[in-house]
């Protein structure tokens, strides 16, 4: 009876440490009563802000910090210019970084809003076209530079690949893949572990699992999956994302 117990309690064991050693992966970095900032590698950092909403509360943020050789992209900008000015001088302070770049996915406010404190620093910022034109039109100040399908960023010795592969959570929505780390960030295109389908005022959710599917086809080694909301995880959010808009309600 007990021989039959252990490999089960063998796997179990196995699991905790899994979970452990992730959970350790993401350390907090920096926490303030607006900021907080997760370690994901000793390169790559969540910074996560606090967004108001009608519809859904107060809602945890995601964006991505990403450091090579002193030198740093922001992906999406916090909620407002008063806390990018903290992510900002964070990274000059605790990293001995300089920004050079800001990268947003698409053109809601939990992406862009904090984009003139960059602006006012002289970091550039670059969005897809659609970006540029969707927020401009809402009143958000927009990136100032665009592309239509792919761009690619130097960072130090290393590279982030900013793609476009169609319509999702938004018509413009990218995403961003780091090689070096085998890290994706989704954006709110992906959704973490046990998420609802979230705001879908401007969503095209027949499109969604097929530009899901292009992501998995050209980034099937990816290990780290950085949401727009929610927890980190592997490449299981993008399965998960897809079959969360390939049922029909």
């Amino acid at each position: 009876m007990h021989q039959k117990l252990l490999p089960s309690v063998l796997l179990c064991f196995a699991f905790i440490l899994i979970q452990c050693k992730t959970t350790q992966q993401k350390k907090i970095a920096y926490h303030s009563p607006t900021l907080k900032i997760l370690e994901i590698s000793p390169n790559s950092f969540v910074h996560i802000s606090y967004l108001e909403t009608e519809s859904f509360g107060k809602v945890a943020c995601n964006g991505l910090v990403y450091l090579n050789n002193r030198e740093a992209v922001i992906i999406d900008t916090p909620i407002n210019e008063e806390v990018s000015l903290e992510l900002i001088k964070w990274v000059a302070e605790q990293k001995l970084s300089d920004v050079t770049a800001v990268v947003t996915t698409h053109f809601h406010a939990d992406c862009l809003a904090g984009l003139a404190a960059f602006h006012k620093l002289g970091i550039p910022s670059f969005g897809h076209n659609q970006t540029l034109q969707m927020a401009a039109k809402k009143g958000f100040t927009p990136p100032q530079i665009g592309f239509d399908e792919t761009m690619e960023l130097t960072v130090g010795e290393s590279t982030i690949v900013n793609r476009y592969f169609g319509e999702a959570h938004t018509k413009d929505n990218i995403v961003c893949y780091v090689p070096q780390e085998q890290l994706l960030f989704g954006g709110c295109m992906v959704k973490s572990l046990k998420a609802g389908k979230g705001n879908l005022e401007d969503a095209n959710v027949l499109a969604w699992p097929q530009t899901i599917t292009e992501i998995q086809k050209a980034y099937p080694s990816v290990k780290t999956v950085i949401p727009g909301h929610g927890s980190v995880g592997g490449i299981a959010l993008l399965t998960y994302t897809k079959s969360l808009f390939s049922t029909t309600e």
